[in-house]
């Protein structure tokens, strides 16, 4: 086991993370202004059809009429349905108590599935990451397998796998809910075999936006019932997880089918006017339990926004859109980039006293009123 004042000094004295650091605050600031420059045009778009209408009006109006001085011209419409954008301002919104009498050296490591991991973060179930750096699927898992830490894959083909599986990344794989199930458990069978800790099945994915099956990449998809599900894990030699759970009443349908996990997502804004995972994460909690562990994913991108979920029932998170943009220079700048935000997490439960995973309190988070 890696000590926790190790891991502190390799932070906070690592020319090496300092300069991802600032590559990560660069990519979060470019990434924003686009979102941004998204909402200006549709407002702008929304603002034609307004002149239009003006122009309308005026067209209608005497001959020779004048404009009212002090008009206000009308204000640009903001779309205010992104559930990215939502999510990250609820994440902003939470605050914390400090709380140092008795605290302590806080410890990151944890166990999952008979495996000891370094940290609490993970990376996420990311697929084609070739698009974004050369052997990018590879580069990922080997920066996770670095920083000793649970690895997510998404879908793929049978060999990527393997060569993921080889990098000594622990990896869970996530599969999509194919139409076809004998595929299904032909996948369940060979991320078994291949080494893998886990799987699962991100379900949020069997519909598109038009309320039709969805197909991805050319693959029908279908939605699952529970007895399917159930075949599922009881067909799977290793854990099988559910991901896409954003509710109580379907983190309680889990429990009857007895998953290994659930990841509380709702896949990078897959739905405009998503709940924010945290918003929902502590009533699941209460469904749930210690019952199985409940991971969550959407928009992390520090040490803080980490323990913000931790405090409020989350076993683990994972990070990845936030990862994406370190894929190019290599596993080292992956693993480096966890490695900071796994410092900064235990900086703020030293401050917090929380001397390790299991003994996070709830009521140290306060919601922002003001």
């Amino acid at each position: 086991m890696r000590s926790i004042k190790l891991v502190f000094a390799s932070a906070l004295n690592s020319k090496r993370i300092l300069k991802i650091n600032r590559k990560m605050n660069k990519e979060i600031t470019r990434r924003n202004a686009i979102k941004t420059m998204g909402a200006i045009a549709v407002g702008t778009a929304a603002l034609g059809a307004l002149n239009s209408c003006d122009e309308n009006k005026a067209a209608a109006a005497p001959s020779g009429a004048k404009e009212k001085k002090g008009a206000v011209a009308p204000a640009i419409p903001v779309f205010a349905g992104d559930s990215d954008k939502i999510t990250r301002e609820f994440f902003d919104s939470l605050l914390l108590e400090t709380r140092y009498i008795d605290s302590d050296i806080p410890d990151t490591t944890f166990e999952l599935f008979g495996h000891k991991f370094a940290t609490p973060i993970m990376t996420a179930a990311l697929s084609h990451l070739f698009n974004n750096a050369p052997d990018g699927m590879n580069v990922y898992a080997a920066g996770a397998a670095k920083s000793n830490a649970v690895h997510w894959v998404g879908m793929g083909e049978y060999d990527e796998l393997e060569q993921i599986i080889a990098t000594g990344a622990k990896s869970i794989r996530i599969i999509k809910p194919l139409e076809d199930n004998k595929e299904i458990f032909r996948k369940i069978e060979h991320a078994a075999k291949s080494g893998c800790i886990a799987v699962g099945m991100d379900v949020d994915h069997s519909f598109s936006g038009d309320g039709h099956y969805d197909n991805v990449l050319g693959l029908q998809m279908k939605s699952k019932s529970s007895a399917e599900l159930r075949e599922f894990v009881q067909a799977s030699p290793v854990p099988f997880i559910i991901k896409g759970i954003m509710s109580p009443s379907q983190a309680e349908k889990c429990l009857k089918i007895g998953v290994a996990g659930i990841v509380v997502s709702h896949h990078h804004g897959m739905v405009n006017y998503s709940c924010p995972p945290l918003m929902v994460l502590p009533e699941i909690r209460k469904v749930v339990g210690d019952k199985y562990p409940i991971f969550v994913d959407c928009g992390f991108e520090s040490g803080m926004d980490v323990y913000k979920a931790l405090a409020l029932g989350a076993t683990a998170v994972s990070v990845g859109r936030h990862l994406m943009p370190l894929l190019k220079d290599g596993a080292g700048a992956v693993s480096a980039r966890i490695d900071a935000m796994t410092a900064e997490l235990a900086g703020i439960m030293a401050r917090t006293g929380v001397r390790d995973l299991k003994h996070f309190d709830p009521t140290v988070i306060h919601k922002r009123n003001f």
